[in-house]
């Protein structure tokens, strides 16, 4: 399904987390350079883009993540960020996933018209291990958005955040190991213990994949394609559903949104980790 929207590309590295980016990764291996930060040609109207029918190819209710190959608050992206808000703003029946290592620069880089937020708007910042978390959710806490998460990827080290659930602000926690070359341990001790947080304030956590290597009753298990780690997150029964969240979507005549588009999953996406936070499949009969 459509997931995605990158209107912008590349990036620079700005902490532990950024180590091994999947991005520079990818890049590599057709000889480009992840530092190279470009906007994007046939992308950066994607949430704008129709069918031969005139419907837009994003369904209403489903989640875009936003700039999966950069970061949205990138400061090399100053000159483009007013565009794309004018086209979040276009789509108020559409959510969109934000998330950055840059919190700091959020409050300077809010639209005039942002008042108390948008109601399709999901900011989350990265919390890689307990140094990044505290320096960041503090400035998340403070910032004017109507929807808040966490994403505890690439996930390097034991984090809490009991101290900062109790403030009742965060609604969702995605947890994910690492992948691709230098593949840092995850530990499923570390996992549980976020997952019981969260489970203690009702909020609701994905354990979306354990990465390459993950630590499970002191032994080390390699764990290579990408499908199987969700698959084993699915079946570890870590993820925990906690209070929905509730987006107060609009069409864009004003009408509120009523029901979310129908989703579909096939018989793969049944063992998947991301299924709680994914739009569906397209259907297409496949994977039988």
């Amino acid at each position: 399904m459509h997931d995605i929207w990158n209107p912008w590309h590349g990036c620079i590295k700005c902490s532990e987390g950024c180590q091994n980016c999947y991005m520079y990764y990818l890049d590599s291996l057709r000889d480009k350079d992840g530092s190279n930060i470009y906007r994007t040609k046939t992308g950066f109207k994607y949430p704008l883009s129709k069918d031969r029918q005139g419907n837009y190819k994003v369904k209403s209710g489903e989640m875009l993540r936003v700039c999966m190959t950069s970061d949205f608050f990138l400061e090399e992206a100053d000159d483009w960020r007013d565009e794309a808000w004018s086209i979040i703003e276009r789509r108020p029946d559409v959510k969109f996933f934000l998330l950055t290592k840059r919190p700091d620069r959020v409050a300077e880089h809010l639209p005039f018209n942002w008042g108390g937020g948008w109601e399709n708007v999901f900011f989350n910042v990265t919390c890689e291990n307990q140094k990044r978390t505290d320096e960041r959710i503090p400035i998340l806490l403070e910032l004017p958005f109507k929807h808040k998460g966490i994403m505890c990827a690439p996930f390097i080290g034991p984090v809490s955040i009991r101290n900062y659930l109790k403030y009742g602000q965060i609604e969702q926690v995605l947890c994910d190991g690492e992948n691709y070359g230098g593949a840092r341990p995850c530990h499923y001790e570390w996992v549980k213990s976020l997952r019981d947080e969260c489970e203690a304030y009702n909020v609701t956590f994905i354990f979306c994949g354990t990465g390459r290597r993950f630590y499970k009753d002191g032994k080390l298990y390699k764990i290579e394609e990408q499908g199987l780690q969700s698959e084993q997150a699915h079946l570890s029964g870590l993820s925990f559903i906690g209070k929905p969240m509730k987006f107060d979507l609009h069409d864009e005549w004003g009408y509120e949104i009523s029901e979310s588009y129908k989703k579909f999953f096939g018989t793969k996406c049944q063992r998947c980790g991301m299924k709680p936070i994914c739009n569906g499949c397209s259907n297409c009969g496949k994977c039988g």
